[in-house]
């Protein structure tokens, strides 16, 4: 099928033929190598030790694992990567463990920042937790995978132990060497989180003796996960068969960081980025990289990429390619369900009527939206230029408001309003909780009617 729809010149026929030959590498529907699908899919980075890794995935099932600090109560698409790559291990039968770190993120992982982090309180710590457990059931279902938290293995070491049977292993010109410390040598970093390594590696090292052997994460993970592969070796022998793996850093085709919308970062739990705002976050993304994000954030085919490639190439304008991939991650993150609301809600609001939004579709579509103020409204009825410089936010004058009113610019809750004198009342839509205000063809204001 995919060679009957190439086309085009010789050139763009080579790279096709490649992806043909890759195509031939599946065995029973699954490609035979994990590492090299991983290659392809632009979510390798490195491993401890490449060939040994590729022999064990193919001798056994093994139990792998990621680890993620509750230093928020949500993780962010940033972190779904190398929570993909243990869900792919998880489809050709292999166990995936969750490591959350009630432990280690009561300490701070000084990777990828330049001071301190702010410690949380036991209490924080357990919310974020919670939090965090409910979005892993989405990613992996409720059976067939591990949580575990460190805490309950961290927070049973005194301090003499931790000093004489882990800290006599971790030589500390090593230890400075890696990255993650390197790089706060000159800002400073504390000896809390200079340990924090030591504590990842006793992770791992634990989790190991329960029969986990393979630790996953990001390019910036590397050092610590290194540490915990070296910790393991000296506790249980060279030979022992333990394993690092690390995704890239993701971004953009122009150079810049992925993972941040024009309204902040795209998180997974539905209270701070709703399904409908993650399916538009992924809907927008440039034809320059969605083949890439297909890859990377999907579980289709490279076939059924190839030609998503080929419809991107051919007809660019229809965004198919982009549909596909927002799709797929707002399955694989929140549901079924939650795509179809979310492909509801934006078909009503760029071809239907606003007002056909219920209250919990609007909420989802602009409430948490940094592109999208809010502003309250006191009274009701209201005249339509009093609304617009309500708490300052659409309008700061009343002469701008007239204007806009008298230039058509404004439309309420989907009815374009051109009378300064119109008194609205705001009780007859969105069950008198919400007035929608649009200014020209993009700028959009919720106001909460108190």
């Amino acid at each position: 099928m995919l060679l009957t729809n190439l086309g085009g010149t010789a050139e763009q026929f080579v790279p096709a033929l490649m992806r043909w030959d890759f195509l031939l590498q599946k065995k029973d529907g699954i490609m035979a190598s994990l590492l090299e699908e991983l290659k392809w899919r632009e979510s390798f980075n490195q491993t401890t030790d490449e060939k040994g890794l590729d022999e064990l995935l193919e001798e056994q099932k093994i139990k792998a694992y990621v680890g993620v600090d509750p230093t928020a109560g949500s993780i962010h698409i940033g972190h779904l990567i190398p929570l993909t790559i243990l869900r792919r291990l998880q489809l050709r039968g292999h166990k995936p463990v969750i490591v959350v770190g009630g432990g280690t993120g009561m300490i701070g992982d000084p990777s990828g920042k330049k001071n301190e982090r702010k410690l949380l309180s036991d209490e924080d710590i357990q919310k974020n937790v919670d939090s965090l457990k409910k979005q892993f059931e989405n990613l992996f279902g409720t059976e067939g995978f591990e949580i575990v938290n460190n805490k309950d293995w961290l927070g049973q070491l005194d301090l003499i132990s931790f000093l004489r049977d882990y800290g006599k292993l971790f030589p500390i010109n090593v230890m400075l060497k890696r990255d993650v410390v390197a790089s706060r040598l000159e800002a400073g970093i504390s000896f809390t989180e200079f340990t924090y390594q030591i504590l990842q590696s006793i992770d791992f090292l634990t989790l190991f003796r329960q029969g986990v052997q393979l630790q996953i994460g990001g390019s910036d993970q590397y050092g610590n996960i290194s540490s915990g592969v070296e910790l393991i070796h000296k506790s249980e022998g060279s030979t022992a068969k333990a394993f690092g793996l690390t995704a890239p850093l993701l971004l953009k085709s122009d150079g810049t960081k992925f993972g941040k919308s024009e309204g902040g970062t795209v998180w997974l739990d539905e209270k701070l980025t709703s399904p409908y705002q993650l399916y538009q976050f992924f809907l927008n993304q440039s034809d320059d990289d969605v083949i890439r994000l297909l890859k990377i954030y999907t579980f289709k085919t490279p076939e059924e990429i190839a030609d998503l490639e080929i419809e991107v190439r051919d007809h660019p304008e229809k965004r198919v390619a982009q549909q596909e991939l927002a799709s797929e991650v707002v399955k694989f993150v929140h549901s079924d369900e939650a795509l179809e609301q979310a492909k509801r809600i934006t078909e009503i609001l760029f071809n239907g009527n606003i007002n056909d939004l219920t209250v919990d579709e609007l909420e989802a579509a602009f409430l948490g939206d940094a592109t999208v103020p809010t502003f309250e409204v006191h009274e009701n009825p209201i005249n339509v230029v009093d609304l617009l410089v309500s708490e300052e936010v659409v309008e700061k004058s009343k002469r701008q408001a007239r204007e806009d009113v008298t230039n058509g610019a404004i439309t309420i809750n989907g009815t374009k309003v051109t009378d300064i004198d119109a008194e609205l009342d705001l009780k007859n839509n969105f069950e008198g909780k919400y007035v929608f205000v649009k200014k020209g063809k993009k700028k959009n204001f919720l106001g909460l009617i108190k």
